[in-house]
């Protein structure tokens, strides 16, 4: 190929890429303005040409709105492959807001083991919450597991003694399930050592505003409570993933 023609090339490559950043640096004016303030923290092609991911971190946690490259329009709302029906958005959140496993406190945590407990996960859970009342409806019906729960009682903190109570009980599992599936207090005293401020202070550096929050084998974050379908589903992509790395 002649020099002069790539030089052409060459030209046109840093001319595209001027563009992308020049688009990029748009996008993140653009956005913040309306978002009042709150910072952009990435913004990412997605698989429809010409629409963009932007990533903000929002009162709810991370959060993510769609634009074109010229965030002349913004679009809120999940973004759907039809063709896999996979929900590419909730994929997104979880990848963005995954944390490193092996940074997490497993001594404050109570450790439920069925089965070979080859699939793990992690369930900040509060016992007065309505949804991790369901999913735990959900997780019993799963075998092979191991679950650590980090006991966070932030919709009840009136009650947050129950919580406390498993701590100081002589079999903490037992209590635990009593209190999240049954919802019956411990009968011991709440007046032992526990983790509860602990665990709370680092769910909050973690950022976790709901319960259940569940982080997956690869770090993944989950907010609420899926479906034992997805459920598997995602322990099973997970433990894969995991097996690579």
């Amino acid at each position: 190929m002649p020099i002069n023609a790539i030089r052409l090339l060459l030209l046109a490559a840093l001319s595209l890429v001027t563009c992308v950043r020049a688009d990029e640096a748009a996008i993140r004016q653009v956005i913040e303005a309306k978002l009042g303030g709150a910072k952009v923290e990435g913004v990412l092609a997605t698989p429809v040409p010409g629409l963009f991911e932007v990533r903000f971190r929002g009162a709810d946690g991370l959060r993510i709105v769609y634009t074109d490259a010229q965030a002349a329009h913004i679009i809120v709302g999940d973004l759907i492959d039809a063709k896999t029906d996979r929900n590419l958005t909730e994929d997104r959140l979880r990848q963005a807001s995954a944390v490193r496993m092996d940074s997490l406190p497993y001594e404050l945590a109570i450790k439920v083991q069925r089965g070979s407990g080859k699939r793990t996960l992690v369930v900040f859970s509060d016992p007065y919450c309505p949804a991790c009342l369901e999913f735990e409806k959900t997780l019993a019906r799963l075998d092979d597991i191991t679950i650590h729960y980090f006991m966070y009682p932030v919709i009840r903190p009136d009650l947050a003694d129950h919580s406390r109570a498993v701590w100081c009980s002589p079999d903490r599992v037992k209590a635990w399930l009593d209190l999240a599936q049954r919802r019956k207090p411990p009968a011991a005293s709440a007046k032992c050592e526990t983790p509860i401020d602990k665990i709370l202070a680092f769910g909050g550096k973690l950022g976790v505003r709901s319960t259940p929050t569940i982080f997956l084998a690869n770090g993944e974050r989950v907010r609420g409570g899926p479906s034992a379908s997805q459920l598997r589903s995602l322990l099973d992509d997970a433990t894969a993933q995991k097996a690579k790395k």
